[in-house]
């Protein structure tokens, strides 16, 4: 579904996408490929996503069907809406409620909502750093995003992001009563954040790019975090 989603987010941009030096190269934007193709991916994705989602109980069945308005709708809002970022985040963090549901076949909200939250602003932090890549071309094209809606301001905006981001997730690692390996993890995890944001040049696409990937680690410690508090 995440690959679906690319293809959705290329079909719609392939026009923009041309405008755009970082992803003039992409398969529908370059030519390599042709609307149909992927069009039939597409279809092939989503074929396979509804065979794993069939495997499910009927209750998470329906909360993954609930997904789809946002996977089709995401890349439009960055043609009117100047926090598109947010809706990426509401898309992305999906899973958070799929795994409660998989699991249980219900949504215990006091377990679900930090964990979904705390995803969104986390996708807010490192796709606001992302979008600083584009801003340029971004304005040129006439598209919106959190990099050009918060400017100067953007690092100000992190910070909020990313304590966000570590007090939800922390507050539901709490609630599902994880021990104490789990908050040095996040005391890692926070540590990380900070040195994204105190070294970050808004300016600079290479550094952006650079701290954007190393996300990646933040995602790895949070991983180990609650898998050691869930173990011992």
């Amino acid at each position: 579904m995440r690959g679906a989603g690319c293809v959705v987010n290329d079909l719609w941009d392939q026009r923009i996408d041309k405008l755009v030096d970082r992803t003039k190269d992409r398969p529908l934007a370059s030519g390599a490929l042709t609307t149909q193709q992927a069009v039939l991916f597409l279809g092939s994705q989503l074929l396979l996503g509804l065979g794993v989602l069939l495997q499910f109980n009927w209750f998470a069945v329906g909360i993954g069907l609930c997904s789809m308005p946002f996977v089709i709708f995401y890349p439009s809002f960055k043609r009117f809406f100047n926090w598109p970022q947010l809706i990426l985040g509401m898309t992305f963090n999906w899973g958070a409620f799929m795994g409660f549901a998989v699991l249980n076949g219900e949504l215990p909200l006091n377990l679900v909502l930090p964990l979904y939250l705390g995803g969104v602003a986390w996708t807010l932090h490192y796709d606001t750093i992302y979008a600083h890549q584009d801003k340029e071309d971004d304005v040129k094209v006439g598209v919106k995003s959190t990099a050009l809606t918060l400017g100067d301001e953007t690092k100000k905006w992190l910070v909020a992001f990313s304590v966000l981001t570590h007090s939800l997730i922390t507050f539901a690692g709490y609630q599902n009563e994880l021990s104490a390996p789990f908050y040095v993890g996040m005391g890692l995890a926070g540590l990380h954040l900070w040195w994204q944001i105190s070294t970050l040049n808004i300016n600079s696409p290479i550094d952006c790019a650079a701290k954007f990937r190393s996300n990646k680690t933040f995602g790895f410690i949070i991983f180990v975090s609650f898998l050691c508090g869930k173990m011992f």
